[in-house]
């Protein structure tokens, strides 16, 4: 398999770290998303993924994109461990969990968002840091009240085992750290990034331990 990554994508990071809980050995390809105007934007790279966004996946000649997609994909050909166990309705925690980041938090905060809102808005940095630090402390405060409600939490989001809502949930953990947005507010969240931490399949993903980490 080949991943085309960016060292600081959290979409890129979840798959990284679903490669790494299943054991399956992949090729990075670094997409630097700053460098040469940005090359996910090139031709090249556009021919594999139309959306100009990374991650993107080759696995025996196909090409597979969005990373829920992506992760959702591995967990049907390589089950072991499962990253959506249980029954329907403990599925359906995982998801809205992951979802509640990967839909609700990332999106609007994201690279290209980001720079629209310089480039074509005119905000200042401290706008665009005020606009990072209000979604994700909002959107990881409801993460939180979700986790202290749920009676499956346990030492990861949904049990004893990490999902697909640990997946999603250290990368953005990792980037509201970088963005020093206050986390004061979510003790549930950060013993559990500290669980995830623990384990090799998360330190090995991390931004930090990346070929094109700067």
């Amino acid at each position: 398999m080949k991943l085309y990554t960016y060292f600081r994508s959290s979409a890129a990071y979840r798959v990284r770290i679903a490669l790494n809980l299943k054991g399956l050995p992949y090729e990075a390809v670094p997409v630097h998303l700053l460098r040469n105007g940005g090359e996910q934007r090139h031709t090249d790279y556009l021919a594999l993924n139309p959306a100009g966004l990374v991650p993107a996946l080759e696995d025996g000649g196909a090409v597979l994109t969005q990373s829920l997609a992506i992760i959702e994909y591995l967990d049907e050909t390589h089950p072991q461990p499962p990253l959506l166990p249980g029954d329907a309705l403990e599925r359906a925690r995982i998801r809205a969990l992951a979802q509640a980041i990967a839909c609700d938090i990332h999106p609007i905060n994201n690279l290209r968002v980001l720079q629209y809102l310089t480039r074509e808005l005119g905000a200042s940095e401290e706008q665009k840091t005020a606009w990072y630090r209000h979604w994700v402390e909002e959107g990881l405060a409801a993460v939180e009240a979700m986790l202290v409600r749920s009676p499956r939490s346990g030492r990861f989001c949904v049990g004893d085992t990490p999902t697909l809502a640990d997946i999603c949930l250290v990368p953005q953990v990792f980037n509201a750290l970088r963005f020093k947005c206050s986390t004061a507010h979510l003790p549930t969240v950060l013993r559990i990034v500290e669980a995830c931490e623990a384990l090799e399949a998360f330190r090995l993903a991390a931004p930090g331990r990346q070929p094109d980490a700067e």
